[in-house]
This record gives structure tokens, C-alpha cells and sequence, in this order.
């Protein structure tokens, strides 16, 4: 049987991904690494083989840049080299290396909005590429630009912790530099590299006619990020007065445009209960609440990439919390929509099922309040409404186990001595059963 490289035209790749978020905070805070808090740092051998083993051929990988790149032009490849090694050579993965995942090295005290930062994220980029020339061909610069720049920019979560709106544009515009800069020395190393650009789709509506034009904005800020690193906010755009309203350097606008990232896949995170949105009102306050749209809003969010980039898709992140028998049901449903868009000729060459084990919730990093931007609507028993923060991860009331988000094909249990255990769980068994149908079952 001949194998496809992967995300080849016509094709469909099955991927996984390792939940690989690494922040390390320059003033002491708690970090929040994730290979660390679910175990992969001792087992990763084991987690890459189970990859393999439930038929994925590309798993997105991140190289934990906080950790590898100690000083400038100081790196430290112990780990990265033995897990290229073993996973492409013996296991036969691609490996899609995710440079960046929300956090920067400790010695950018600035971090996203460091000044040094478009450049070091560059001489890491560079770096990586040219070491693992012939096993690492896949890279993503950064993960979720628009994700980062909200809770790095607008909320003040993780550094450089700014806040409102001119934090998101001091976050947002080095990132998408960063992005362009990073692709260009990737390619300098490997010409024939291929540049996977991974954002989170945004869908924002609402019923509330005073919020329309709140709802519009929402939805250009998600396109924002993409729009930069790919040289698209020229004078024209209808979001780059906006920018410089708030601060944005028109000579890195303009540089951007000159010299923009090339990417080759636009890789597109979607999670069906938390990607929608609806705007409303509650206690005075714009409230974003989080809702499911299923297989609709799969389908338009692959779709919106498409029109709006032209480029060959992947999607990149799904998944659904709960028990087994719903997330089977997305898996069935996402899966089963892919194949529809794929046979109406829109071109996805990738499937990822993100995370391949559960993981630990980002609110373990800051005591256990919840740090995400959406809302959630709860009906009590007597049928009314409540709008209002999700419950703290560490809440038994709530149904969940202490900061576990229940994601993965594969469960975290923790054992009697305080180890998370592997199980994988009939959600996996339905995977395989999708990844390991012959190839040009799935090819167009």
C-alpha cells in the first residue's frame, strides 16, 4: 500500500494532538505546563506510541520554547531530539511542531510585547528547523493567535498581563510580526518546509439589537491576527485605523504587509459547545455564553477560512467534554461533516482530534478560578435561567473532577500514588475505527 504525505492534496491525515500549553510567568507565578501536569514529561514514549497505535499519522507536537530556548542563542534540544527521533523514525509520525503555545522565555520580560520578541521567536524558529532538517517538516509558529492576544492582551491572564483593548493590539501585532518573522527563518532552514497556521475560529451572534455592531467587531478582532501575519491590513482595511487608534506601530503595519508570512495549511480550531457565542446582557454587563452548534457551526467555520483565505484547510482542534457517549457522538458527527464538505470539493486534508489524553485546566495555574471569556447559561429546577461564570474546575458540585477537563481520547486517572494513568475510553476505539479505514477511502 502506497502511504500519502501527509495533508497531501486529495487526502485526508488523521491527527491527534498533546495538550502542550506552556506558560512560565518571569515573576514566579505558578507555571503552567502542561506535558508536566499531565505526566507526558516521564511517559511520552508510551503517549506518542498510543498515537500511533489508534491510527494517527500526524501528531501536532509542541516543543515547549520557554524551556528549549534558556537564553538567547542558548538551546537546549535534549528532549526534542530523542522525541523526533523516536517518533518519526521509529514510530513513522509527522510531527507538527508547535513553536509557540500562549508563553514566551523567562528572559523576555515583556513577552508577547517585548521588543525583542519578533526576533527571538525568529532565531528559535530558525534554529529548530535547521536542527531537525529530514524529521521535522510541519511547524506552526503560533498556536491560536487570537486566543493569546485575549488572554495575554485584553484580560491580563498570562503575560505580559495587559489589559482592554490597547493590551490586545500591543499583543496582537508583535505576535502576527512574530508569526511572519518565524515562517520566513523556518524556510531559510527548510526551503521546502510547510508553514500549518493554526487560529481559533470566532462565531459571535446575537438576538439583542443594541449588541449588533458589538457582534460585528468581535467577529473582525478574530480575523484580526491572521489578517496581519498574512500582509492583509493594508490602508484599506477596515480594522487598520482601529489598530492605530490603539497604539499599533504603523511602521510594523507597514512591514507586515511588505513582508507577510507564506503558509501552506490554515489550520482551524473549532470545539462545538465553546467556539459560538451569543452576546446579551446580564447585570449590566456584554456577557459572551457559550452554546453548541454542532455540525453548523463546523461547517461554517471551514467554510468562512476558505472564503476568506483560499487556502487548503486542516482542522487542526476538536472535541467535546463530557462522558463517553457524547464525545463518540462528535466524533461521529464532526467526522461525518468533514466527509460532506470534503465530497462538496472543499479541500480539508486534516483531521485532529485535540487533546489525544485529558488535561489539566488553566485554571489550575491561578488557584482555581476560571480564566476563560465566555459565559455559561445553567437552568435551575424551576426552569429559570442563570447567566454567569462556569463553576470553578475544582468544584465537586459541579460534576467534574478537580481541574481534569474531560477531552481526550484517552482518560487521566490518578492512581493511589498520586500518578495520572491512561485509559483509553471507547472514544478511541472510534477513532481507530475512522483513522485506520484504507486511504483512498478517504481520498476525493
Amino acid at each position: 500500500m502506497t502511504t500519502r504525505p501527509p495533508f497531501a492534496p486529495g487526502s485526508l491525515t488523521w491527527a491527534v494532538g498533546i495538550e502542550d500549553t506552556c506558560v512560565y510567568p518571569p515573576d514566579g507565578t505558578p507555571p503552567l505546563d502542561e506535558h508536566a501536569l499531565t505526566g507526558h514529561d516521564e511517559v511520552w514514549r508510551d503517549d506518542l506510541a498510543l498515537a500511533g497505535k489508534l491510527g494517527a499519522t500526524a501528531v501536532r507536537y509542541g516543543v515547549s520554547w520557554p524551556l528549549a530556548h534558556p537564553a538567547p542563542g542558548t538551546f537546549d534540544w535534549d528532549r526534542l531530539d530523542a522525541v523526533a527521533e523516536y517518533a518519526v523514525d521509529h514510530l513513522g509520525l509527522t510531527l507538527v511542531a508547535d513553536l509557540v503555545h500562549y508563553g514566551t522565555p523567562r528572559w523576555l520580560p515583556g513577552s508577547f510585547a517585548d521588543p525583542r520578541y519578533p526576533d527571538a521567536v525568529a532565531e528559535f524558529a530558525g534554529a529548530l528547523a535547521e536542527r531537525y532538517a529530514g524529521r521535522i517538516t510541519h511547524f506552526t509558529p503560533l498556536n491560536e493567535p487570537v486566543t493569546t492576544a485575549s488572554f495575554c492582551g485584553l484580560r491580563g491572564i498570562w503575560p505580559p498581563r495587559r489589559t482592554g483593548w490597547d493590551g490586545w493590539t500591543a499583543v496582537a501585532v508583535p505576535i502576527a510580526a512574530g508569526i511572519a518573522r518565524a515562517a520566513r527563518a523556518i524556510r531559510a532552514a527548510q526551503p521546502r518546509a510547510r508553514i500549518v497556521h493554526v487560529e481559533a475560529a470566532t462565531q459571535v451572534r446575537t438576538d439583542e439589537p443594541a449588541l449588533r455592531e458589538h457582534a460585528r467587531f468581535l467577529a473582525a478582532i478574530g480575523w484580526l491576527p491572521t489578517d496581519l501575519a498574512l500582509g492583509r491590513v493594508t490602508g484599506e482595511h477596515p480594522m487598520r485605523g482601529w489598530l492605530l487608534e490603539h497604539g499599533a506601530d504603523p511602521g510594523l503595519l507597514d512591514r507586515l504587509v511588505a513582508e507577510p508570512a507564506h503558509v501552506d495549511l490554515m489550520g482551524v480550531n473549532y470545539y462545538p459547545d465553546l467556539t459560538p457565542r451569543a452576546l446579551t446582557t446580564a447585570g449590566g454587563d456584554v456577557l459572551q455564553v457559550a452554546h453548541d452548534r454542532g455540525a453548523l457551526g463546523l461547517r461554517e467555520a471551514l467554510l468562512g477560512f476558505r472564503e476568506r483565505y483560499g487556502l487548503p484547510l486542516v482542522l487542526t482542534e476538536t472535541s467535546v467534554e463530557g462522558d463517553d457517549e457524547r464525545r463518540e457522538a462528535w466524533l461521529t458527527e464532526s467526522v461525518a461533516e468533514v466527509r460532506r464538505l470534503r465530497a462538496e470539493g472543499l479541500d480539508v486534508r486534516g483531521y485532529t482530534w485535540w487533546p489525544l489524553l485529558d488535561f489539566v485546566d488553566w485554571s489550575w495555574a491561578a488557584g482555581g478560578a476560571n480564566v476563560e471569556e465566555f459565559a455559561v447559561a445553567r437552568t435551575a429546577d424551576d426552569g429559570s435561567v442563570d447567566i454567569g461564570p462556569a463553576p470553578p474546575l475544582g468544584d465537586p458540585s459541579a460534576g467534574k473532577t478537580p481541574f481534569l477537563r474531560r477531552m481526550g481520547l484517552v482518560r487521566l486517572r490518578e492512581d493511589g500514588d498520586g500518578r495520572l494513568e491512561r485509559q483509553p475510553t471507547r472514544v478511541a476505539d472510534g477513532y481507530a475505527a475512522h483513522a485506520q479505514r484504507l486511504p483512498e477511502e478517504d481520498a476525493r
